[in-house]
């Protein structure tokens, strides 16, 4: 069988369309979002397909009857009427050393648009060549402009709680945006994407009547790829991996829901895939972690260091939508930037409570995640955990061989390089049982292991639990005691006995850690 052309690294529906790449069809939500508002706002986390969504738009007000062609959008749509679209991609403005550069990135941006509308020699910031591009193309067509931004945060990301920077560059975004509200009469259509939620403070203050459809239910596959979507489109591709794996069609099909499958971006939103790594994976015939590809954005580990997350606590959270679904400028947690990032997602939703059940959405980026995470919060190579000592801890789990799993992970502790910078916090942790409940959660989870910590319980809180297919690990850590200690605590509190009823096997371990070669000094098993 030979494989389809996978759009890897376009995201220009004219060329996916004219050049046959596959595309999953989405022009019905296309259609029905330009006659929802005249303002709208979608976000969605990277690499998730909101620049195909974009030039999507594009294309269908400049009228490309052509493109759409045999899709959704041709039983819809009667008119096919040609609009003048600026269409502006704000992601090559990321990392400006100062507003003064990023002024003139935007002006640069927009220069290829004055070359088809032209430009007043007034114009001497972002703002006014903004209006002034909005003004001619309206008057040189007489015809409302339709407005596509797509990445519009993308320039403040890496700045958020740097103030001597934030400010300043807000103040340049604030004198872009204006316009967009102040030129209403002469806008068609404005659509704006990103990956932080918009927000009504500071910069958009002015813009009163976007709409934000980033969890409407009737929006949540416009990006990504549906359950549905997956099985009548993809059939195919699903073949041809189950035949190089050697395994058949629906063992592969839950081999790849189990690795990119889980978004959901509403409380009645069907899971979504994520297009990128799906996409990549069927053409590198492969099951790999690709959204991970450049690692772990810079500007989100900071703003877990800057809000002191508690990682062992994302997994698993119940939270109204105010506690994530909120604007940027007015997080007091990391959780809102988890969440519109796509490293946590709904999982599901109560009714009666109207509370949130969040989570990591799938193994591809639980596993990527936490290779991000251990440099930070372990102070672990990544890398140093996946090669070899990984596969044995995770085999010793499966054959239910706790001995072998702590003398790998003893030896691994002992043996593995710290990243540069980490000792004088190595130094303080190793007084600290909840460094070691990190180093613990992050290396599970690596494994795609199902870990708990700080357990509540009607004896107080477990440390740490470990869930196999067929075995419950209860573990308790002591830095300051015994691993004697540490079992008997888990036996007079009765943190195994909630577990004793699952149908599973219970081993309690006790856990010892040594403060001077920081790994693991003597563990009790029973």
């Amino acid at each position: 069988m030979q494989a389809r052309k996978y759009p890897i690294g376009i995201q220009t529906f004219e060329r996916i369309r004219e050049e046959n790449y596959l595309y999953i069809d989405k022009t019905d939500l296309v259609w029905k979002l330009t006659k929802e508002s005249p303002y709208v706002f979608l976000s969605r986390p990277r690499r998730f397909g909101k620049s195909l969504l974009t030039t999507t738009l594009d294309s269908y007000f400049q009228g490309r009857k052509d493109l759409f062609e045999g899709l959704k959008i041709m039983e819809l749509e009667k008119e096919w009427e040609s609009y003048p679209v600026i269409h502006l991609d704000l992601s090559t403005a990321k990392r400006q050393p100062s507003a003064d550069e990023l002024r003139a990135t935007l002006m640069w941006l927009m220069n290829p648009l004055c070359n088809v509308y032209g430009r007043d020699a007034l114009e001497t910031s972002p703002g006014k060549m903004l209006n002034g591009l909005i003004h001619r193309a309206y008057e040189q067509t007489g015809k409302q402009v339709a407005v596509i931004i797509d990445e519009y945060d993308a320039p403040l990301l890496d700045v958020l709680h740097e103030s001597e920077q934030l400010d300043p560059f807000r103040n340049v975004m604030q004198e872009f945006y204006v316009q967009l509200k102040a030129n209403e009469a002469m806008i068609k259509f404005c659509f704006i994407t990103g990956i932080t939620k918009f927000s009504q403070l500071s910069i958009f203050s002015t813009i009163n009547n976007l709409l934000n459809v980033s969890m409407q239910p009737e929006y949540a596959a416009i990006c990504g790829i549906t359950e549905e979507e997956f099985e009548r489109d993809m059939a195919f591709d699903i073949a041809i991996l189950a035949e190089k794996y050697g395994c058949t069609n629906e063992d592969m099909h839950g081999k790849l829901k189990q690795q990119y499958d889980g978004y959901r971006f509403s409380e009645e939103s069907p899971d979504i895939y994520n297009p990128f790594s799906l996409l990549k994976c069927f053409k590198q015939k492969k099951i790999d972690s690709y959204w991970f590809e450049s690692g772990t954005p810079t500007f989100l580990i900071r703003q877990m260091q800057h809000f002191r997350t508690d990682i062992t606590t994302m997994d698993g959270m119940e939270e109204p939508s105010s506690s994530f679904d909120r604007p940027t400028e007015a997080m007091t947690t990391a959780l809102p930037l988890l969440y519109q990032s796509g490293y946590l997602t709904i999982k599901d939703y109560d009714r009666e409570t109207e509370l949130y059940h969040l989570g990591l959405p799938n193994k591809e980026v639980r596993v990527g995640f936490m290779e991000g995470l251990l440099p930070t919060y372990a102070g672990l190579e990544g890398g140093a955990v996946q090669k070899g000592f990984a596969v044995k801890l995770w085999q010793a789990l499966k054959k239910d061989d706790i001995d072998s799993a702590m003398q790998e992970l003893k030896t691994f502790l002992a043996g593995v390089p710290y990243v540069e910078g980490f000792k004088k916090k190595l130094e303080d942790a190793a007084f600290s049982e909840g460094f070691y409940e990190y180093t613990f959660w992050l290396i599970f989870n690596m494994l795609n292991v199902y870990v708990q910590t700080q357990v509540k319980c009607h004896g107080g809180r477990i440390d740490f639990v470990v869930l196999m297919p067929e075995t419950t690990y209860v573990f308790e850590l002591k830095v300051n005691g015994t691993a004697r200690e540490a079992l008997d605590q888990i036996n007079s509190k009765g943190y195994a006995l909630p577990y004793q009823t699952e149908g599973r096997k219970v081993v309690k371990v006790g856990v010892q850690f040594d403060r001077d070669t920081m790994t693991v000094g003597e563990y009790i098993i029973a």
